[in-house]
């Protein structure tokens, strides 16, 4: 299955990508979100040049040759770009073989529990706490993730005591029948994130989210080691000998890939082998409602060590207001707290062709 053409529709925000053999045989992928349209050019540029005219049948291969030809570009924009190539060409194996990616991943369709995700700091404990009852009561979710410190914040909270304020309030409000997770971005030093894991502890949270900046693993590994609640991370990183030492010093409890910042669904599948390996669960990074998400429910369908739960992003326009009119028909329902991965083949999603119509169209095509 040799590759004929690399075709991206993009906006800043967001980029799709369709690819074309030469028997005709198309898939649809996407590249990781935000600075999207830099994200398609360095897929045109550095990744089309090494992939198109060839055979795609051991993609993982040809993922890595892509790698090698850029060896001095070992960062996330190549990583993201090369995302959108392989979820395209997984989607067109979908589609050829009349079976959801899931499915080829070794899994099944079906049902998948999701965690209602906030983005918002910009939100008051007792409002936070508000919606999420809202969606408890009116979606049936059962976890819910809030957020703690300033995002890469310097031990500095979003306003001066937020983050005392949101722990036990959260629990006050939601009951002790529900899960509650939060994420500190990055924001603390080991002693204060320990000080904060602490009363994460007292209020029974169950999952404590990227405490120090993620970069250093040695202090998140201080504070894994310092406490009993789940410790977790990983979204940000894209370089599988960081995932590889990662995992073996333990430096979290639960290890949290995303799909498209990794470089697509074979890479990932390394990141899920390492942890397997390991016996470490698998929670990944989907924080928005564009392919990412849908990606992220074939994953966790398909996996021995697939986390309790999916991500899911619960915030609408005036947050993300790009994700509105993506697809023809959404993905995204959620009935008793839970997602669904169809049997359609692929992906099982259409992009909408209006959206299409607006975007930023560019083709690369085999000599």
């Amino acid at each position: 299955m040799k590759l004929n053409s690399i075709e991206t529709f993009t906006t800043p925000f967001i980029g799709f990508v369709r690819v074309t053999t030469e028997s005709g045989a198309q898939g649809w992928g996407q590249v990781s979100t935000y600075h999207s349209d830099i994200t398609t050019q360095v897929l045109h540029r550095q990744v089309a040049p090494w992939t198109l005219g060839q055979d795609t049948t051991d993609l993982d291969d040809l993922l890595d040759i892509v790698a090698e030809r850029e060896h001095k570009f070992p960062g996330s924009y190549l990583r993201r770009a090369m995302a959108g190539l392989d979820t395209a060409i997984w989607d067109m194996r979908g589609k050829q073989q009349g079976k959801s990616v899931a499915e080829l991943l070794g899994g099944t369709p079906g049902l998948i529990r999701a965690y209602a995700s906030s983005m918002k700091r910009d939100i008051t404990p007792v409002d936070e706490a508000a919606r999420m009852k809202h969606l408890h009561d009116t979606h049936g979710f059962d976890a819910f993730k809030v957020r703690a410190g300033a995002e890469v914040g310097r031990n500095k909270d979003e306003w001066p005591g937020r983050t005392e304020e949101i722990i036990p309030t959260m629990r006050r409000e939601m009951g002790d029948d529900v899960a509650l997770l939060i994420d500190a971005n990055s924001c603390y030093s080991p002693d204060r994130a320990i000080e904060v894991g602490h009363m994460l502890q007292d209020q029974g949270f169950s999952h404590y989210e990227e405490p120090c900046p993620y970069w250093e693993l040695e202090q998140t590994k201080q504070v894994t080691d310092a406490l009993d609640i789940d410790v977790t991370g990983g979204e940000q990183d894209c370089d599988l000998p960081t995932w590889q030492r990662m995992i073996d010093m333990r430096a979290v409890d639960i290890v949290q890939p995303d799909i498209l910042y990794l470089g697509g669904m074979c890479r990932t599948m390394r990141v899920v082998e390492m942890a397997d390996r390991a016996r470490l669960p698998v929670t990944p990074h989907c924080a928005n409602l564009s392919l990412v998400t849908l990606f992220t429910m074939h994953l966790l369908r398909s996996i021995p060590n697939a986390g309790k739960y999916l991500e899911f992003s619960i915030e609408g326009s005036d947050y993300y207001p790009w994700q509105d009119g993506l697809f023809v028909q959404s993905p995204y329902d959620i009935v008793d707290g839970h997602a669904r991965v169809t049997d359609a083949p692929g992906w099982g999603v259409e992009i909408s062709p209006d959206w299409l119509a607006r975007s930023q169209y560019q083709i690369s095509t085999a000599p």
